[in-house]
C-alpha cells in the first residue's frame, strides 16, 4: 500500500479519533490553546492499518484493529497544568492531579481516562531517573524528549494534523525502533528506556537499530540506576509480549542481563569441546518458544514463562566433565529453585510468584525418573501433590523441555509422558488426588493424642500424609494403629476410640 502524499490524508486514512478526544480539542481550541493526541494510542492505530513494508517476516499479528473503544488516552498541550483544570472545569466527570508535578492533569470523561501534559523540555541530572521539570513551547521539541520515534508522532484535535518530526510513521512500516535524539543522550537522561527498547521489541516485533544497539551495549551499566520495581515490570512486560526471543537476546547481547540477570547470560557454555551440542542458552530460549506455543488458548502466562526461562539456571554451577567426555549437571534443579528465589526476590517479584516459579523449576526434572512407567502409585501421588496448584503449568514446562533433534527419541519421551498423565487421570478419578489428605487432620490428631497446637502436631500430619501417599485411602482403625505406632515412639500416650467407619475419603 503506498504512502499517502501528505501526512494530513495519511491521519485521516488510517487513524480514528475518538469523539471525546475532539470535544477536548474543541474546548482548548476556542481557547487559544493546542491539544494533540500523542503516544501509544497513535502508534497503535498507526500500527493495525500499515502494511509490513520492512524486514522479511515483519510479524503480522502485530497488526491491531485500532485504539481500544474503551481505553486510555494521552494528550499534549502548550496550557500549563492550572489551566488545563480550568478548561476541563464542569466537562470532566472527575479530575485529579496526582502527577501535576510533572505537568500532568488525569480527567474521567465517558468512561475514558485522559491524561493531559503541558509540553515538557526537561533537563535529567544523570545521576537519577527524576526530571528537572521544564515547561517546553512547542510540539516538535516536546516529542524529541520521548522514547523512541514510534512515541513520538502527534494527531492534532479536533483538526486532524498529523506530525511526525522523527519519522516514526516510516520506522513502523519498516519495523524499526529508534530513539528520536541520540540514543547516549536518551540513555543517559533515563536508562529505563534500554530495558523499554527490549520490552517494544518483544511487544511489537519490531528491530532495533544499529545506533541504539551500540549506545545500549556501552551503556548497559547505566541500567543500576533503576528501581528493581521499575525494572521487574518491564522484565514482565518482556517476557508477555509476542515475540519475547528477540527481546532476550537484545537483553542478552547488549550486556542489560549481565547487569539484572545474570544468570541468563551464565547460560552460554558449550556442551563439549567438540560443539556436538547447542548450548543452555539456546536450549532456554526453545524452551521458552515451545512453553509459549503451548500455553492454553494462548493466554500469556508468566508463570510458566519465567519458569521455562530460568528451569536450567543451575547447571553452570553443577557442571561436570565426565570419563568419555561426557558432561553432568547433577542436582541442577535444586540449585536452580535456589537462584531462582534469590533472583526474583531481589527483583522485587511478588512471594506468590517466586514460590511458584522456584517450585516449577525444582520439580521439572522428576519426570525423568519416570522411565518406562516404573512408579509406583505412590510415587504418581508425590508427583502431584508437590506440584499442587502447578501440576497444569509442570505438564507444559516438562513437555517443552524437550528439545531434542532426535525425532524418535523425542517421541519416546512425549509417548512417556502421556502414559504418566494417563495414570494421574487415573488415580484423580479413582482417589481425587487434587485432594489428597492425611485420614486424620490436625483436630483428630490433637484429640486422639492429647498433644496441644505445635510442632509435634505437625509432624504427625506429615507422618500420616506420607502413608496416605504410599498407601492410598485407609479405614479409619488403621490409620488410628499408624499414629498410636507413631505416639508411642516419641513417648506419647495415644487415647480415644477407635472408630470402625470404613475408609476415610
Amino acid at each position: 500500500m503506498p504512502l499517502p502524499d501528505t501526512p494530513n490524508a495519511l491521519a485521516a486514512k488510517l487513524v480514528t479519533v475518538p469523539a471525546v478526544a475532539d470535544d477536548l480539542g474543541r474546548r482548548f481550541a476556542a481557547a487559544g490553546h493546542e491539544l494533540h493526541l500523542v503516544g501509544g494510542s497513535v502508534r497503535d492505530a498507526l500500527l493495525a492499518r500499515l502494511p509490513a513494508a520492512g524486514r522479511p517476516g515483519f510479524p503480522a499479528t502485530t497488526r491491531r484493529s485500532g485504539p481500544d473503544p474503551a481505553g486510555d488516552f494521552d494528550f499534549a498541550t502548550d496550557a500549563r497544568p492550572e489551566r488545563v483544570l480550568e478548561l476541563v472545569g464542569g466537562w470532566a466527570e472527575a479530575t485529579w492531579t496526582t502527577g501535576i508535578r510533572f505537568g500532568t492533569v488525569g480527567v474521567q470523561k465517558a468512561g475514558r481516562r485522559l491524561e493531559i501534559t503541558t509540553y515538557r523540555a526537561d533537563r535529567y541530572d544523570r545521576l537519577t531517573r527524576h526530571p528537572e521539570v521544564e515547561y517546553g513551547e512547542s510540539l516538535e521539541a516536546d516529542l524529541g524528549r520521548r522514547d523512541f520515534a514510534v512515541n513520538a508522532m502527534a494527531l492534532s484535535v479536533p483538526g486532524h494534523e498529523f506530525r511526525d518530526p522523527y519519522g516514526g510513521l516510516r520506522d513502523l512500516a519498516e519495523g524499526r525502533l529508534r530513539t528520536p535524539a541520540a540514543a547516549e543522550e536518551s540513555f543517559a537522561d533515563d536508562p529505563l528506556r534500554m530495558l523499554r527498547a527490549c520490552r517494544f521489541v518483544a511487544q511489537l516485533g519490531l528491530t532495533p537499530d544499529a545506533a541504539m544497539v551500540a549506545a545500549m551495549t556501552a551503556m548497559a551499566a547505566e541500567i543500576t540506576r533503576i528501581a528493581v520495581e521499575r525494572v521487574q515490570v518491564e522484565l514482565s512486560k518482556v517476557l508477555l509480549g509476542g515475540y519475547p526471543r528477540q527481546a532476550l537476546e537484545l537483553f542478552v547481547g547488549t550486556g542489560l542481563a549481565s547487569q539484572l540477570l545474570p544468570e541468563l547470560p551464565a547460560l552460554r557454555m558449550e556442551i563439549d569441546e567438540h560443539h556436538q551440542h547447542k548450548d543452555v542458552y539456546a536450549h532456554t530460549l526453545t524452551v521458552l518458544e515451545q512453553a509459549i506455543a503451548a500455553e492454553p488458548d494462548g493466554e500469556p502466562d508468566l508463570v510458566l514463562r519465567m519458569a521455562a526461562l530460568l528451569h536450567d539456571i543451575g547447571k553452570p554451577a553443577t557442571r561436570r566433565n565426565e570419563p568419555g567426555g561426557r558432561v553432568s549437571f547433577h542436582h541442577h534443579e535444586v540449585v536452580g529453585a535456589k537462584l531462582v528465589r534469590r533472583r526474583l526476590r531481589a527483583l522485587g517479584f511478588p512471594k506468590d510468584f517466586v514460590s511458584d516459579v522456584a517450585q516449577l523449576v525444582f520439580l521439572h526434572l522428576r519426570f525423568h525418573g519416570y522411565g518406562r512407567g516404573e512408579w509406583t502409585d505412590s510415587a504418581v501421588r508425590r508427583y502431584v501433590t508437590d506440584a499442587g496448584s502447578l501440576l497444569g503449568r509442570l505438564h507444559l514446562l516438562v513437555r517443552s523441555d524437550c528439545t531434542t533433534r532426535d525425532k524418535r527419541r523425542a517421541a519416546t519421551l512425549a509417548r512417556s509422558y502421556d502414559r504418566l498423565e494417563e495414570r494421574i487421570d487415573q488415580l484423580a478419578e479413582k482417589e481425587e488426588l487434587d485432594r489428597i489428605r492425611p485420614d486424620l487432620d490436625g483436630n483428630e490428631i490433637m484429640a486422639l493424642t492429647g498433644l496441644p497446637p505445635g510442632p509435634l502436631v505437625g509432624q504427625a500430619y506429615r507422618h500420616l500424609l506420607a502413608i496416605r501417599m504410599e498407601r492410598g485411602p485407609l479405614p479409619r482403625d488403621e490409620v488410628v494403629a499408624e499414629l498410636r505406632s507413631w505416639a508411642r515412639d516419641r513417648g506419647i500416650t495415644v487415647s480415644g476410640p477407635v472408630e470402625e467407619d470404613g475408609p476415610s475419603t
